[in-house]
């Protein structure tokens, strides 16, 4: 893919993100992800495992969502601090607040999900 195709489909993935539609933001990502360069690779893996994280804890699941926070960190690590017009620390932080809840809650006592906390995705150049 090109770089203008790459940013198209990254805006539609983002629009899909900040509108809470994580499936559809993960779909997005994933064929980003599949015809990625190994220099994008870990990257879209990262906001695919955001994303879903993020439609865990927003369905309910807070178990699933935990399984999926240290691997969008560990994914986007590599591209600190901005890559793709992506500020990664300003994201993987807002995450890190959106989550911290279930993070530190035992099992069965995670609070709701906020869709006031949430993330967004913001690509800027």
């Amino acid at each position: 893919m090109s770089d203008p195709e790459i940013a198209a489909e990254l805006a539609r993935a983002a629009e899909l993100f900040n509108a809470a539609d994580y499936h559809e933001a993960h779909e997005v990502l994933d064929a980003l992800w599949e015809n990625s360069s190994a220099q994008d690779s870990d990257f879209f893996k990262g906001l695919i495992q955001a994303a879903i994280a993020l439609h865990h804890y927003s369905l309910g699941n807070a178990d699933g969502a935990r399984k999926l926070y240290s691997g969008h960190r560990q994914y986007l690590g590599p591209y600190l601090p901005r890559h793709r017009g992506l500020d990664v620390a300003q994201f993987l932080a807002r995450m890190q607040e959106c989550l911290a809840g279930v993070l530190r809650s035992r099992p069965g006592s995670e609070p709701p999900f906020d869709p006031a906390r949430r993330p967004l995705l913001e690509f800027r150049e």
